[in-house]
């Protein structure tokens, strides 16, 4: 086992934000911008078990679809037009989180099953607030760990509020979603689904799932809002994916 992984999570986000100021320094440059947190660089940094090239902000650690998401936020979306929200964000991303609860403030909450650092221990298959309680709900790259990930859709449906919306992406790597609950050896799971802890692998049928849990889905692809010379600089690629803004 890695040393990192028996690394606290607040001791990794130091070391994550150490050395992401050392890399700018290296990377001090004008090719690539991040509009997560605003940083010029050179280039973005490798990531991935593929280590992917020119794929993650330095600074603050975003990917390809940090990027492409919270340009859709700030640029499209009325998350941040001022108004009081209750927001839901699931699984908080590190880039994200504090950006997030500055803007939103009190009605910010993360929620996750296994980070201690979340506001909230939640089991998205049985989420523990009443009907229509948020009206925007973040869930990304959570439900390719989920067994029954319907009855999370489902969940997710039950809470957002009928006003509300929801962001809900996963990692879609084929046409038809493959799953098989028998393969339970971590590196059986890593060979078949492309990572220890995932359960499928989703195809472009993910909107169908969506649907079945109750939502009802817009696909939406980056140039629906960004023009190429965005595209290029932020480095967003076909790895972004699209977003699935979902509604009841």
């Amino acid at each position: 086992m890695k040393i990192k992984k028996l690394l606290p999570i607040r001791i990794k986000n130091i070391i994550r934000t150490l050395r992401g100021f050392i890399y700018c320094i290296i990377y001090l440059g004008k090719g690539r911008y991040c509009p997560v947190c605003g940083k010029q660089l050179r280039k973005f940094g490798k990531s991935g078990v593929d280590q992917r090239d020119d794929v993650k902000c330095l600074k603050c650690g975003s990917l390809e679809r940090h990027r492409l998401v919270w340009l859709y936020f700030t640029k499209v979306s009325d998350l941040f037009d001022g108004k009081p929200k209750k927001v839901l964000h699931i699984a908080p991303e590190f880039c994200f989180e504090k950006r997030l609860k500055k803007r939103i403030a009190t009605g910010y909450i993360t929620a996750d099953f296994n980070d201690p650092e979340a506001m909230i221990k939640m089991d998205i298959t049985d989420i523990h607030y009443p009907d229509e309680s948020f009206d925007v709900i973040y869930c990304s790259h959570v439900l390719e760990h989920v067994v029954d990930d319907i009855s999370a859709i489902c969940e997710l449906h039950r809470v957002l509020k009928k006003s509300g919306w929801a962001v809900i992406l996963v990692p879609i790597t084929g046409e038809r979603t493959f799953e098989d609950f028998s393969i339970i050896d971590p590196d059986e799971r890593l060979k078949v689904f492309g990572q220890e802890d995932h359960v499928r692998i989703y195809g472009r049928d993910f909107v169908g799932r969506l649907k079945k849990g109750g939502f009802k889905v817009k696909v939406i692809a980056p140039s629906d809002f960004l023009n190429n010379d965005e595209i290029l600089q932020m480095g967003i690629s076909a790895e972004s994916g699209e977003i699935y803004y979902c509604t009841k």
